[in-house]
């Protein structure tokens, strides 16, 4: 079927998740300045992706040191939730990655879906080091991005309040569009467009009909994710056979 611009088809989601690792590393090699600044997504593609850089074949290839870990979205819940992507990255990671303690930049879920999507952007400011997002400077070198059944990527659902925001870098979503019905927190367009390259991992055969409908050009909330440098889609055969 008919796929979105940038779609590399691979084997399976282990196929895909070596590809995002491999993509993640030359980011990291090509990154300008000192910072590297990657946004994590959730979901199980993303997880074992997360296990293979702990691993032993790419754990060397990633320069832990310069590396800040973000998130593009996460359940208003106790970081050790099992609902939480933190808890989710944590448990991927493992204990023998060496990530300096201040280069994680959790989305703070216990102060509420307003007041914590208030205080992310104010950590995405004072790591960015301006109020507003400058085109030639992106935020991110890298943000990581799921695809939902429903054409969701992050927290932006459809016909909820988060998708027409166009200033604020971080948005509540006080009614997500999906179970578990739990409020959440999203990075929005501007900020998720603030970056070098944002990567789709998309598998399974329950994405099959979101690929058609974003390939059909239907106003999915994925299909308006857009980068200052390039979008690129990793997907498994599962998701883009025909059915």
């Amino acid at each position: 079927m008919p796929l979105p611009p940038g779609a590399h088809i691979l084997a399976d989601a282990e196929a895909v998740a070596r590809a995002a690792a491999d993509r993640l590393v030359a980011v990291c090699a090509d990154a300008p300045g000192d910072r590297i600044a990657i946004c994590l997504s959730g979901g199980s593609t993303p997880k074992r992706l997360y296990a293979l850089l702990a691993g032993p074949d790419y754990v060397d290839r990633v320069p832990w040191a310069r590396v800040h870990w973000f998130f593009g979205d996460d359940r208003v819940v106790p970081w050790d939730d099992p609902l939480s992507n933190v808890r989710m990255a944590r448990e991927a990671f493992g204990h023998g990655v060496p990530i300096p303690a201040t280069h994680l930049h959790f989305i703070p879920s216990d102060l509420g879906a307003e007041a914590g999507a208030r205080a992310y952007a104010e950590t995405l400011r004072d790591f960015y080091g301006a109020e507003s997002l400058d085109p030639a400077r992106p935020l991110f070198d890298l943000v990581l991005l799921g695809l939902g059944e429903d054409g969701h990527t992050a927290s932006l659902f459809p016909g909820k309040p988060a998708l027409g925001e166009a200033s604020a870098w971080a948005a509540p979503v006080p009614e997500p569009g999906m179970a578990p019905f739990v409020p959440r927190i999203t990075l929005t367009y501007p900020a998720l467009a603030a970056s070098r390259w944002v990567l789709f991992l998309v598998t399974g055969a329950g994405k099959r009909d979101p690929l058609r409908r974003l390939a059909a050009g239907e106003a999915l909330p994925a299909s308006r994710v857009t980068s200052a440098g390039q979008v690129a889609w990793l997907i498994d055969e599962a998701a883009a056979e025909a059915g």
